[in-house]
């Protein structure tokens, strides 16, 4: 009773969670998409500024490969990280701190598909000289899973300019941290960071999510008369 009691505690914990963050997620994204401009930046501090920009490829816009196979990627690897934390959890041997990780992981890789998926549906284009707006469903810029992913949070903590002795950047501007990224991103980097840092026992066994529960040795009765 007590390990069913804390794998559905832990189940319940992994569900809001994911709710949660795509709740944040898609309400952030949505302001910046319905009143921003695209490439305009709102300054909140010298290095932080909420910067509305869109990219077709993964976390902090990088792009290896093909949009469609990317937005396929994604969502083999979503049901791949759902179905283990499924198992995770059904397990009962795993700490909570790590199923919470996880989800975060899960909650950002979909907050960002769910642009890939639907935002091309339903936004007409954003431009550099006008806001976008909803549309009628399948009326919008791009078609399915072709959607480009909302990015607004910019940290220049850094800017300056490399001397002119190092070679080949001699010269040139640099800023850390440039790549701009939303939060889905950001949940990311984060589980993750803490998945390395605090759940290293996890990590090493995570293959223990798939075996079967040994079952529970029978009393042999003639052993006891």
């Amino acid at each position: 009773m007590k390990q069913t009691t804390k794998t559905v505690g832990m189940g319940w914990i992994a569900v809001i969670i994911i709710a949660a963050i795509l709740i944040v997620d898609q309400i952030i994204k949505i302001e910046v998409k319905t009143n921003m401009s695209l490439g305009e930046a709102l300054r909140v501090t010298d290095w932080f500024y909420i910067e509305f920009i869109e990219n077709n490829g993964m976390a902090y816009g990088m792009t290896f490969i093909n949009k469609l196979v990317l937005s396929l990627f994604r969502m083999f690897a979503i049901s791949g990280i759902g179905w283990y934390i499924y198992k995770v959890v059904k397990s009962g041997i795993f700490s909570t701190g790590y199923v919470v990780c996880l989800a975060m992981v899960l909650a950002g890789a979909a907050g960002n598909l769910i642009d890939c998926m639907f935002y091309g549906l339903i936004f007409n284009a954003s431009t550099h000289f006008s806001v976008a707006d909803f549309v009628p469903f399948g009326t919008g810029y791009s078609s399915f899973l072709h959607g480009k992913v909302v990015d607004m949070f910019y940290f220049p903590i850094i800017e300056t300019t490399w001397p002119d002795w190092v070679p080949m950047f001699g010269g040139d501007e640099f800023v850390f941290f440039s790549p701009v990224f939303n939060f889905a991103d950001s949940c990311i980097s984060v589980g993750v960071a803490l998945l390395l840092l605090f759940f290293r026992g996890d990590l090493e066994r995570m293959s223990e999510a798939w075996r079967k529960p040994e079952p529970k040795a029978e009393i042999d009765e003639s052993a006891n008369s």
